[in-house]
């Protein structure tokens, strides 16, 4: 764990403007990702997740804008960078070379007008001194690595040719082309069923070996969670609620919303007829939030305290809640 964060998130708010005011969708979300690990950000629809992921890669939609924070990279000649002010200029220099991302739905990522071969070559004309024929060879190795069947017949093939699992496979060889330190990965193996998703996360975690990257894995799935992780940052409402390593988060939870995400997974196990657990309730609106916690309307161990802000902090070493019954949450699970 003395492995220097290639990512330092501190502070960072993002806003957007809608129907003539500013709305808060960020909350001062602070985490870091140590080179070669894996961070899962994990929660429900709505916990500001992706819009993370494209605070960091400066990606917001026009109506959108980090308002405060930093979030410093640590490029790989080392010097270090600050995502949240980085003009668009030097952006396009760091996206894809430097952290690359895979987007939620390959269908739509995927650009229906050009085979894969162009799209995926396109990134290394950005990014790579290289002639075509030198182009096409790395496409080809790209795709090979990825375990697409037969990969040099496959470059002049379109994204509607190809299955869901081989448009995921495409999506990381794009992603991975110009060999990033920092993959964000959005939610990649949504629309994809069970063995589909289970054969792209072994491939995931294959590369990220052979390539030394560090991930930022973004799901609502805690059982994808409990495979991929290192460490866990569990998002609520535009803000961190809870982080720790995974076996410790998963082992003695401390906010009350991550014991309810964990109480809600399938288990095998699980007696015939007995109804699944869930959280009542559903994340507020980001103009409607309440005060301090605002996971107290749902929270089963809400007291009067909780309608007063409530930092991030430590409750072990190396683990932090915002919570100020933590040490009860942990004590009963």
């Amino acid at each position: 764990m003395n492995r220097a964060p290639i990512l330092s998130v501190d502070g960072l708010r993002v806003a957007f403007r809608s129907r003539g005011r500013q709305v808060t969708a960020l909350r001062d979300v602070d985490f870091s990702i140590e080179a070669g690990r894996t961070l899962a950000l994990v929660g429900e629809s709505g916990s500001g997740k992706s819009v993370t992921s494209l605070a960091l890669l400066g990606l917001l939609p026009p109506n959108g804008k980090v308002t405060g924070g930093r979030a410093t990279y640590r490029s790989r000649n080392g010097a270090t960078l600050d995502l949240a002010g980085l003009p668009a200029k030097q952006f396009r220099k760091v996206r894809g070379r430097e952290i690359a991302m895979i987007f939620q739905e390959p269908m739509s990522s995927l650009n229906p007008l050009f085979s894969i071969g162009e799209q995926i070559g396109e990134m290394l004309k950005l990014h790579e001194d290289l002639d075509a024929a030198a182009r096409r060879r790395r496409v080809v190795e790209m795709l090979e690595l990825v375990e697409i069947p037969a990969a040099a017949s496959r470059l002049d093939d379109y994204p509607h040719e190809l299955s869901g699992g081989m448009r995921q496979r495409v999506m990381i060889a794009l992603a991975l082309v110009c060999a990033p330190q920092l993959l964000i990965a959005d939610e990649p193996t949504t629309a994809l069923d069970v063995t589909v998703q289970a054969q792209i996360l072994d491939l995931m975690r294959r590369l990220q070996r052979e390539m030394g990257m560090s991930i930022l894995f973004i799901t609502h799935d805690m059982g994808v969670v409990a495979e991929m992780a290192d460490d866990v940052a569990v998002m609520y409402a535009g803000a961190i609620v809870e982080e720790a390593g995974v076996e410790a988060l998963f082992a003695r939870p401390a906010h009350p919303y991550t014991r309810g995400l964990l109480a809600s997974i399938p288990r095998p196990d699980r007696p015939e007829g007995e109804r699944l657990k869930a959280i009542p309730g559903a994340v507020p609106p980001l103009t409607a939030l309440p005060p301090g916690c605002a996971f107290a309307p749902r929270c089963p161990h809400a007291l009067p305290a909780c309608d007063q802000p409530v930092a991030l902090e430590a409750v072990l070493p190396a683990h932090r809640a915002a919570c100020i019954r933590a040490s009860e949450v942990m004590a009963d699970a």
